[in-house]
């Protein structure tokens, strides 16, 4: 099975763990993501999702396992995947277009671009057009709102075309009709393009609004190596759950399936007093497996 799921994912992490000095922060993460995925990441403060995130950029590298993007071993941060933050990463003294058009240039030698200078430009606005910003291309980030700024963003990520797209915390600055705005704008770009994102949120309605799989990392939960202080145990993957596969109304949101599922997932990965034991945890996803250590689970 586990290697059938490495040969179809675009993301694969077996067995990893992250560690800094004598903190596990990751504790055995197995993730298999296949293309076109939507995979939300939820769990309280502390738990590890940004570090997750930033060992997918290859800004962090793993104490130890594998991991994987389309097969091949996961390096330094490259154009295989796509970041967008909380903090907008658009250039002040850039408009909107040469923002765009950052990441492609610098792809290139120098000598090459201005021959390619009519392509890029005209690659840049089709992009801009598919976030609406089209006729705003000779704006400065000054002169947007935050809304607007994320989805020069966004743009930023699509024209170098990633196999997948990193979101930490994105539409967290915006307000609540904005964010709400982005969420829905999202959908629909995930509807044209397919793209693979990985969306790591505080915000568990957004979460489950927006992914086809939520994950809940979470450091609250026990297994057979007991507990107490002396115990080196980071956060897991507690709960991973198959979502709607097609983008859905805002107005699911009021319904009660979708404040129970809420509530279910606050129960499993934010409740400090919940203390599930690791072969009980929610790994309903049929993508999901797990390989826990003889001392985590002896069976018994």
């Amino acid at each position: 099975m586990i290697e059938k799921l490495r040969e179809k994912s675009i993301l694969f992490l077996h067995d990893v763990y992250k560690q800094y000095g004598d903190k596990v922060v990751l504790d055995d993460i197995d993730l298999a993501v296949a293309p076109g995925e939507i995979v939300t990441v939820v769990g309280p403060s502390g738990c590890g999702k940004t570090t997750l995130l930033r060992m997918i950029l290859g800004q962090e590298f793993p104490t130890s396992g594998q991991m994987l993007i389309n097969g091949n071993p996961v390096g330094l941060a490259d154009s295989t995947r796509g970041i967008v933050y909380q903090k907008y990463s658009l250039f002040p003294h850039l408009n909107v277009l040469d923002n765009v058009l950052t990441g492609p240039k610098l792809s290139l030698p120098f000598f090459e671009r201005g021959r390619h200078k009519q392509q890029l430009t005209d690659e840049a606005m089709y992009y801009l057009r598919k976030v609406n910003l089209a006729e705003h291309s000779n704006k400065f980030p000054h002169e947007l709102s935050g809304g607007m700024r994320q989805r020069v963003a966004i743009a930023q990520s699509l024209i170098m075309k990633p196999k997948i797209i990193l979101m930490d915390e994105p539409f967290g600055a915006l307000d609540p009709g904005t964010r709400e705005n982005m969420q829905v704008f999202l959908l629909e770009l995930w509807e044209e393009f397919k793209m693979t994102f990985f969306f790591v949120t505080h915000d568990l309605e957004e979460a489950v609004f927006l992914g086809t799989r939520i994950l809940v990392l979470s450091q609250y939960y026990t297994d057979d190596r007991g507990n107490g202080a002396g115990i080196p145990r980071g956060a897991k993957i507690v709960c991973d759950h198959a979502l709607p596969k097609e983008a859905q109304s805002t107005s699911v949101k009021a319904t009660q399936k979708f404040a129970e599922l809420i509530q279910r997932i606050r129960k499993a990965g934010f409740d400090p007093e919940y203390q599930q034991h690791a072969k009980d945890f929610d790994l309903s996803h049929s993508d999901s497996f797990r390989t826990l250590r003889e001392d985590q689970y002896t069976g018994n």
